[in-house]
Order: structure tokens, then sequence, then C-alpha cells
């Protein structure tokens, strides 16, 4: 009885551990991963948020009257909450490869004979038993790859957040800007009403000028005077506007940048539209569904295999009185299953399913590239407009009316 208590104990340590061993080896994981800025990380490393991603010499740029559209970006990209919550949309992601490519966790069981079998070899009493599932060849793998290109849509989906937000700001720096121009010239447009408004009453007193130059004048002042205050008055919305962008209280004071970056398209449009199809984050992203669809149909297709299940259980068994050879000798059984499957039509209809979505996300991507090709023409005219109505005013209309203010001023 003593050699069969040693032997049941070294049973039960071997059940032991396969119970643990498909733990450290269940999993065909990735083994690194590449964020937006460049960074490369261990799989199973948690991800760095976008301001540990900057290092530490990023801090967050202080807004003074000296700050540049580069430290309004840079805020923003930092501490926009719409950013963030897309960039640990992708982290999550990206969580979820090593759980899909991981096997099924093993199952261990345990059976207690309420009425003893009695054997030859003495009555069964337990029974330990401890089987894994593994899944048909490729399947681990392409669960794997569909999730990876899940990550990296919602990866690209990040960097096409990000260059919003950068537009976003641009737009609203420069509305900002030229506000804080429009008073400026405004003010400076008063002066010179004040200037003439005196010259007309002067002449008016001499005799040399009628009363209406000098009623012309004050009627200018008090529309200069009603444009200045609604332009004022345009100040905190369009902070706001701004703030709202930086993720920063709504009534938080800016001061009124004092220059925009003047920026030069030296581009061809061809290469434009070039890159538009190729590195546009939004049709990245809908380019990895489409490849997260086409594995997806190939995983339909395993599922005619089936998923094997092995096992192995431990019948602990007492001693018999009749102490026969083997006495109290405890079995140990092999078990070996597999599901069947019969519901053929069912898994081609996950196949077909998994075409007709993937088909979707390829005429979504035409789509969008008809749209946003539309949408840079559109742009490239504006850019090629505004540049245009530039050299307009800088080298004839400006130019003009600074003769035409000469001969103003030499006539009163």
């Amino acid at each position: 009885p003593g050699g069969n208590d040693v032997r049941r104990w070294r049973h039960r340590m071997l059940l032991i551990l396969l119970l643990g061993m498909p733990a450290g080896c269940a999993g065909i994981g990735r083994e690194r991963v590449t964020t937006p800025g460049g960074t490369t990380i261990e799989a199973g490393v948690p991800l760095p948020t976008p301001e540990e991603e900057g290092g530490s010499a990023q801090a967050l740029p202080v807004l003074g009257p000296s700050s540049t559209l580069e430290d309004y970006l840079a805020y923003a990209a930092l501490k926009n909450p719409d950013l963030k919550a897309a960039f640990h949309a992708w982290k999550a992601e990206l969580e979820k490869i090593p759980q899909v490519e991981r096997l099924p966790d093993p199952r261990f069981t345990y059976a207690y004979f309420i009425r003893n079998v009695e054997t030859r070899v003495g009555p069964q009493r337990h029974k330990f038993g401890i089987s894994q599932l593994f899944p048909w060849f490729g399947k681990l793998r392409l669960q794997g790859d569909v999730q990876f290109e899940k990550a990296e849509a919602a990866r690209q989906r990040y960097e096409a957040r990000k260059w919003r937000l950068f537009y976003e700001v641009r737009k609203a720096y420069s509305a900002y800007y030229d506000l804080g121009r429009s008073i400026e010239i405004t003010k400076e447009n008063i002066a010179l009403l004040d200037y003439l408004e005196q010259v007309a009453r002067a002449r008016y007193q001499v005799g040399s000028a009628g009363y209406a130059d000098v009623i012309k004048a004050q009627v200018e002042q008090g529309v200069l005077a009603d444009r200045l205050r609604t332009l004022e008055e345009q100040i905190p919305p369009l902070a706001a506007e701004l703030n709202a962008q930086l993720n920063n209280p709504l009534d938080f004071p800016l001061p009124i940048p004092r220059t925009v970056p003047e920026e030069v398209l030296d581009v061809p449009e061809a290469q434009l539209f070039a890159w538009l199809a190729d590195s546009n984050p939004e049709i990245q992203a809908l380019a990895a569904e489409v490849r997260a669809g086409e594995r997806r149909k190939e995983l339909a297709e395993k599922r005619f295999y089936p998923d094997v299940m092995f096992g192995l259980d431990y019948i602990e068994t007492g001693t018999s009185p009749a102490d026969p050879p083997e006495n109290g000798k405890d079995p140990i059984v092999a078990a070996f299953s597999l599901n069947l499957p019969i519901w053929r039509e069912s898994y081609r209809a996950g196949v077909r399913q998994a075409l007709e979505e993937t088909s979707a996300l390829r005429l979504r991507r035409i789509e969008r590239i008809n749209l946003l090709g539309a949408r840079l023409k559109t742009a490239l005219f504006n850019y090629h407009d505004a540049d245009r109505k530039v050299r307009l005013y800088r080298n004839t209309l400006i130019p003009k009316a600074e003769q035409s203010l000469k001969a103003t001023e030499s006539a009163f």
C-alpha cells in the first residue's frame, strides 16, 4: 500500500504539471510593434501614451505673445482629448492580438464516484482529468492576422485624427491672427480719419472747404468705430474655438498671434494625388480593413475543418481485500476528441458573408479616394486663387491705395 501511495502522488504531480504546461506555449504572438512616432516596443509591453512617446524633453509649450503656430500644434497634440481617445482606441486593438492568438484555456475536470466502481484491483473513487483544445492548423494565426489589421486600421484612424486636429488648429489660429490684424488696421484707419476730420474742420473754418466734408469724415469715423467694436467682440468666440482644440477652458486668455507662416506649395499636383492614394491615413485605414476582411474569409474557410482535443484522465483506485496482483493500481487514460463540422451550408454562408463585407470595404475605399480627390482639387483651386489675390494686393492694389492716400492728403 505504501508503494501505491507514492505512485498515486507521482501521478497527481504529473497531472498538475500537465495542467500548467499549455499556459506557456499556447500562442504565436507577434514580437514587436511600431508606434506612429517611430517607437518600437516588445509585444506585451504597455504602449507609451502620446505624451510619453514624445520623450521627457517634450514638455507642454507655454502659449504667450511670442508663441508660433508650431507651439500651438505641439500643445494641441499633447492635450487634445479626442486625439488621446484615438490613441487609446488603437492601443486597445493592439492588446487584443495576444488574446486571439492564444490557445483556449485548458480544462480540468474532477469526478467523484458516488457509487464506487468495483474492479479486480480495487474500487474506483475519484477521477481527475486535464484536456486541451487545439484549433485546426492556421486558425490562431489567421485570428491574429485579422486583429493585427484591425489594429493597423485603428492606428491609421489615429493618424487621420492627428492631421485633422492640426488642420483645425491652423484654421482657428489663422482666423485669430486675421482678426488681430483687422483690429490693428481698423485702428490705423480711425487714426487717419481723425486726422482728416481735423483737417476738414480747419479748412471749413477758413472757408476753403464745405461743411459736407466734415460730416463725411465724421460719418466714416462712426462706421469704423462700429466696425472696431464688432471686431473686438469677436475675440472671445474665436479664442474659445481655438481653446476647444487645445483642451483649455473656453475663457482661457489666449494672446492674438503676431505672425502666421507663409507656406509655398512647390509639389507637382500629380504627386499630391499620388500621395493621396498611397499615404492618406483614412484610405490606409480602409485598406487595412480590406486586408482584415480577406483574412476573415480564410478564417471562415477553416470552419470546414475540425478542432482537436487531447486529454489525460487519472482514476484513483482503492485497494481490494483480496490483494490481487497490481492491487490498487491507478489507471491513466489518454483521450482524444474532435468536433464534427457537418453544417456545411452554415460555413459556406460565413465565407460568403466575409466576401460581401470585403467587397463593401473595397468599394468604400474607392469612394473615399474619389471624394478626397475632389476635395484636393477644391483645395488646390482655393490655394492658387488666394496666391493670385496675395500677389494682386501686394504688387498692384496696395501700392495704388498708398498713392491714392497721398493724393488725398495733398488735396486736403
